[in-house]
């Protein structure tokens, strides 16, 4: 069964996938009252979210292979499936999908 951190997510990922909840970047003001829109970050593909809930993992050749993630990290990933369940917006990508976890 899925590792989730609550019952209250009602959306469990199968085999290798992790369910996301993205960090969304807000303009950002400068000390001096610029103000950087998202749209001018560099790496505009690259999106961080929270690790929500996460699938078992994927068989190969008959043994379960560990999922690289844990609930509650923050990643670095690029593209996923968008999921609103009961409001609330989650992105689905396979473990394999996530570049970088944050420390």
């Amino acid at each position: 069964m899925a590792k989730n951190k609550t019952d209250s997510v009602r959306v469990i990922p199968l085999g290798d996938r992790v369910l996301l909840r993205e960090i969304t970047r807000e303009d950002v003001k400068t000390a001096s009252g610029i103000i950087i829109p998202e749209s001018a970050n560099g790496d505009r593909d690259t999106k961080q979210g929270i690790v929500v809930a996460t699938g078992e993992g994927k068989f190969v050749d008959g043994v379960r292979e560990p999922m690289s993630v844990k609930i509650g990290q923050t990643v670095l990933y690029s593209w996923g499936d968008l999921v609103t369940v009961d409001g609330a917006k989650y992105t689905i990508v396979r473990d394999g999908d996530i570049a970088a976890i944050l420390n």
